[in-house]
C-alpha cells in the first residue's frame, strides 16, 4: 500500500521535477565517477612521469658504482662505502628517504638501512614488475614504507631495473623512496583541478538539458491544460448536445401535437362558424317560401338577402381564419414593421386596443427569428384577449447586443402557471419555437396581470 502511495506520488509529479530528482541524482553519481576515474589516470600518469625522472637522474648516479652485477651476486665493502657517501650526501641525501637494491633471487644486496643488508624475501608484485624489465611505481601519501629515516613524511616509492649495459638483461632492481612533498602539493592541484572541470561540466551540462527539459515540460503542462479544456469544452457540448436532442425530440412530439391541435381548432372554428352559416343558407334556400311560385316578390327578395347574408359572413369567417393561419409577407419587413402588422391585426381582428412600445431595432434579423416573433405576438396577445379580455395589452421590444427582447403583457385577472396542464399546448409550444432558436422564454402571471417574454439572438444559429 505505502509503496502504491510513493508510486502515485511520484507519477503526480510533473516532468520537469521528476527529470530534477532522477537528473540530478545521476549527474552526481556521474560526476562522482567521471571523476575518481580521471583524478586515478591523472595520478597515475604525473607519478610514472616522475618516477620515471627520478629513476633516470638515480640510475645516472649510481651506475658508475657498481660493479659487473652478472659477474659479482655481492657488493664488496669499497662500492658499499661508495653508494653510503653517494646516496648520504648532496642531492640524492636530502631527496632519497631509503635506498635498495636488490637481487633476482629476493635478496638485499645493499640497503640505506644496515640491517636488512643480506637478508632475503619473496619478491613484491612491485619488485616482480622491475625484474620483468618495466619500472614501477607507486605514491605512498603517508610515508609508512619509509621507516629508514622519517616515517610519515610522504613519498614516491620507485622500482627501477639496473640493465647490464652491452646485452640490456635486468640484473638488479633498485629500489628508492624519495620524498614526496612537491609531489603531493602538485598532485593535491591537479586533483582538484580535475574535480573542478568534471563538477563544471557536468553542472553545466544539467543546466543545458534542466532548461531543455523545463521548456518541453512547460510546452507539455500547456498542451496539457489546453487539452483537459478541450475535453470539458467537449464534455460541455456533449452534455448540451444531449439537452438538445431532449428538447429536439420533446419539440417534435410538440409540433406533432400542435399540428393536431391547429387541426382540431380549425375544425372547430370552420364547423361552429362558415358551416353553420353555410348549412343555414342552404336550409333557407330549400324553404318552402322561395319553392312556391305564389310567393310575392318582396319576401322572396328578404329570403334572398338573408341567404346571401348568411352566405358573406360565412366568407368573412373563412377569410379571418385564413388570415390567422397564412403569414403576411415578412421577408424583406424589419422588426417594427413586423410588430406593426402583428398588432394592427390583431386590433381589426378583435376591436381590441394594443398600446405599442418600440425601440431601436437591430439591423439584421434571422428569418426564423422574424417568424419566431410574429408567431410570439400573435399567440399572446390572442391568449390575452382570449383568457384576460384584452384589457391594458402592451407590446415592448428592445435591443441589447445582439440579443432583442419582446416583451407582451396585460392587466387581465391573471392566472397560476402551476394549474397549467402538461397536456396546455399553447404556451409549451411558444417556449420550445423559442428556445429551439437558442432564446429564453419566461412568464411572469399575478392577480395584477400577465407578462409573457421572449429573448433571442438577432444572429444565424
Amino acid at each position: 500500500m505505502r509503496i502504491n502511495q510513493l508510486i502515485t506520488r511520484w507519477n503526480s509529479q510533473s516532468l520537469a521535477t521528476q527529470f530534477l530528482l532522477i537528473g540530478g541524482a545521476v549527474s552526481a553519481c556521474a560526476m562522482v565517477l567521471i571523476g575518481a576515474f580521471v583524478s586515478n589516470r591523472i595520478e597515475d600518469a604525473v607519478t610514472r612521469n616522475s618516477a620515471a625522472t627520478t629513476a633516470l637522474y638515480v640510475d645516472s648516479v649510481i651506475a658508475p658504482l657498481l660493479p659487473d652485477m652478472q659477474k659479482n651476486e655481492v657488493l664488496d665493502g669499497t662500492v658499499a662505502h661508495a653508494l653510503d657517501e653517494t646516496l648520504g650526501q648532496g642531492a640524492l641525501g636530502d631527496r632519497l628517504l631509503s635506498f635498495r637494491l636488490w637481487r633476482a633471487d629476493g635478496t638485499v644486496l645493499y640497503s640505506s638501512d644496515r640491517a636488512a643488508v643480506g637478508t632475503k624475501t619473496e619478491l613484491s608484485g612491485e619488485l616482480q614488475t622491475a625484474f620483468s624489465g618495466k619500472m614501477a611505481a607507486r605514491f605512498d601519501q603517508e610515508g609508512e614504507a619509509s621507516a629508514d629515516k622519517l616515517s610519515g613524511v610522504p613519498a614516491l616509492v620507485i622500482y627501477n631495473p639496473v640493465l647490464q649495459p652491452w646485452s640490456g638483461q635486468v640484473v638488479a632492481v633498485s629500489e628508492f623512496h624519495e620524498v614526496a612533498n612537491e609531489f603531493q602539493q602538485s598532485l593535491n592541484q591537479a586533483r582538484m583541478h580535475t574535480w573542478l572541470a568534471v563538477a563544471a561540466f557536468t553542472l553545466a551540462f544539467f543546466v543545458v538539458l534542466s532548461a531543455i527539459v523545463f521548456r518541453g515540460s512547460r510546452t507539455i503542462e500547456s498542451q496539457r491544460h489546453a487539452l483537459n479544456q478541450r475535453v470539458d469544452e467537449l464534455q460541455a457540448s456533449l452534455t448540451q448536445n444531449e439537452k438538445l436532442r431532449g428538447r429536439l425530440q420533446r419539440a417534435s412530439q410538440r409540433a406533432t401535437a400542435l399540428n393536431e391541435s391547429y387541426l382540431r381548432r380549425i375544425g372547430a372554428d370552420l364547423h361552429d362558424g362558415p358551416a353553420q352559416l353555410v348549412a343555414y343558407a342552404s336550409l333557407r334556400l330549400d324553404s318552402e317560401t322561395l319553392k312556391r311560385d305564389t310567393t310575392p316578390a318582396a319576401t322572396r327578395d328578404r329570403e334572398i338577402g338573408a341567404i346571401k347574408a348568411s352566405l358573406d359572413e360565412a366568407m368573412q369567417e373563412i377569410r379571418t381564419i385564413c388570415g390567422g393561419l397564412v403569414l403576411p409577407q415578412i421577408e424583406t419587413a424589419g422588426l417594427t414593421e413586423i410588430l406593426q402588422r402583428c398588432v394592427k391585426a390583431h386590433q381589426q381582428r378583435t376591436g381590441s386596443p394594443v398600446e405599442l412600445n418600440l425601440a431601436r431595432p437591430p439591423e439584421r434579423l434571422s428569418q426564423a427569428a422574424k417568424i419566431c416573433i410574429y408567431r410570439f405576438v400573435q399567440e399572446t396577445l390572442n391568449n390575452g384577449y382570449r383568457h384576460g379580455g384584452g384589457v391594458g395589452q402592451r407590446v415592448s421590444q428592445r435591443t441589447d447586443g445582439d440579443r432583442v427582447t419582446i416583451e407582451v403583457v396585460d392587466r387581465g385577472p391573471g392566472f397560476d402557471p402551476d394549474t397549467v396542464l402538461p397536456t396546455s399546448l399553447g404556451l409549451a409550444g411558444l417556449r420550445e419555437r423559442i428556445e429551439s432558436l437558442g432564446g429564453t422564454f419566461e412568464l411572469v402571471a399575478a392577480a395584477s396581470g400577465t407578462t409573457v417574454r421572449m429573448t433571442t439572438s438577432v444572429k444565424e444559429i
